[in-house]
């Protein structure tokens, strides 16, 4: 499933990352271009990047929305 209209970003490339390293939304910004075009995709891609890091057990690092 899409996240990121704007990007082509799907649910699985956010998962991947999250697998890969990325922690914040900010890295996930730069690694995938998620939220960086109408930003509606940013706290769905962040309570899923939440939702993959807690699920493989590595820490969160400040996942806050910027309005």
């Amino acid at each position: 499933m899409y996240v990121c209209i704007c990007r082509a970003v799907s649910d699985g490339q956010i998962r991947d990352a999250a697998c890969q390293g990325v922690c914040s939304l900010e890295d996930l910004s730069k690694c995938l271009g998620v939220g960086t075009g109408c930003g509606r995709c940013r706290q769905h891609a962040s309570d899923l990047l939440t939702e993959t890091l807690a699920e493989i057990g590595k820490p969160v690092i400040s996942i806050a929305l910027a309005a």
